[in-house]
């Protein structure tokens, strides 16, 4: 069942007035209250109800428009997907937002927000919405098309999946195998783990099973082989079970993951014992669930697990021009497509461009047009050669 189209008033009543008054920060609740209409109009409306499948039984689904306005004030207040339903209940400025002032009942349950946010990333409809929002502050905001004066900056932004050693690696990967096929043969996990010779995996966790003094490098050693030694027995299981019924492909990726945390974190030591690779392999996969995920680093002391976003910003008007997504282990650099990609579809080129020294070496800077101007921290320069230090 396809999702009604929502017409929320254009004009503010005096209740909606009284609030907006009273509203000194936080002046973004008032422009999508004045500007809901319009952002959300019956074409993108449509769009977003692509994401809805066309079911005649049930309830009719939330209004995709009331949905996403919930997810830019998440973006905007910071809150949680629990804090947005409780303000909804309890916050004026959500229920202005949302049309709902003085509701007794969220007009939306968290489920039906988490499902909604999962179908728009898959579908990219959260860069359309990125998109729609630059679109309407085109018309609204008189800035031009044609020159830009922007910063370019980047942030941590942490992963979700979760982040493992070698050994929590490898049969987390290989639990995810017998899980897939356990289901699919509707057998217990136990049973499956015990037929394929894999007892160490049938349990809350491998390292209790394995139950060694991790303090002892040769102990560590035994604990690696038998880790590996699970690998081997879980992927000559599948072999056999395939020529009985075909095995899902999910098991089979994760048998590659398993594959390639092997490759990149094992090496064979002086006495042929397999043992955990000294320094960390190049592009390390760190987490099972989310195989993009990387460690990265805010500073020499200070690390992160996941990915850089990179965030282009109006010094005119404030607003967002451009984002991109890199792994965390990455150059500042690899984003020039990215924001290049952004710009050109809102037939924007740069007129200035304020950067730190991690963006010099992308193509923005290194194939820029003569006219573009850029803006950078000097380099330390010590005075010698009767060179100017960067204090002058």
């Amino acid at each position: 069942m396809k999702p009604e189209l929502w017409h929320p008033p254009i004009e503010l009543s005096d209740s909606e007035l009284e609030i907006v008054s009273r509203i000194r920060r936080a002046k973004l609740f008032v422009f999508l209250r004045k500007v809901r209409h319009q952002l959300f109009d019956e074409q993108f409306q449509l769009e977003l109800a692509e994401i809805f499948e066309d079911n005649p039984k049930g309830q009719p689904p939330v209004s995709p428009a009331k949905l996403a306005l919930v997810t830019i004030l998440q973006a905007y207040t910071g809150a949680s997907d629990d804090e947005a339903i409780e303000s909804l209940l309890m916050d004026k400025r959500w229920q202005l937002v949302l049309d709902c002032l003085d509701c007794q009942k969220s007009p939306l349950g968290k489920g039906t927000l988490v499902r909604f946010r999962q179908k728009m990333i898959r579908r990219r409809l959260a860069r359309r919405l990125i998109e729609r929002t630059v679109e309407l502050a085109q018309l609204s905001q008189g800035f031009g098309a044609a020159k830009l004066r922007a910063a370019l900056d980047s942030s941590p932004l942490w992963g979700t999946g979760k982040v493992e050693d070698t050994i929590n690696l490898l049969s987390h990967a290989l639990e995810k195998v017998l899980k897939v096929c356990a289901t699919e043969q509707g057998r217990a996990l136990g049973v499956i783990a015990t037929e394929a010779g894999v007892s160490i995996l049938n349990g809350s966790s491998v390292k209790a099973q394995l139950d060694v003094n991790w303090d002892i490098e040769d102990e560590r050693s035994l604990a690696l082989s038998k880790v590996l030694e699970a690998l081997e027995a879980v992927e000559n299981w599948v072999i056999k079970q395939e020529q009985i019924a075909p095995i899902p492909t999910s098991a089979h990726q994760n048998l590659k993951v398993a594959r390639q945390i092997q490759a990149q974190d094992v090496e064979t030591s002086a006495e042929e014992k397999p043992k955990i690779r000294r320094g960390v392999a190049k592009n390390r996969r760190i987490s099972v669930e989310d195989g993009q995920m990387r460690h990265g680093r805010k500073s020499r002391s200070k690390r992160f697990d996941g990915y850089k976003r990179h965030v282009l910003t109006d010094l005119d008007t404030d607003l967002i021009r451009a984002v991109g997504l890199t792994p965390a282990n990455v150059p500042e650099a690899w984003i020039s497509d990215a924001i290049t990609n952004d710009l050109m579809a809102q037939g924007v080129e740069l007129e200035e461009l304020h950067i730190d020294r991690g963006y010099l070496n992308s193509k923005l800077v290194q194939k820029r047009k003569p006219e573009l101007a850029i803006y950078c921290k000097a380099w330390p320069v010590r005075n010698r050669g009767g060179r100017f230090p960067k204090s002058a």
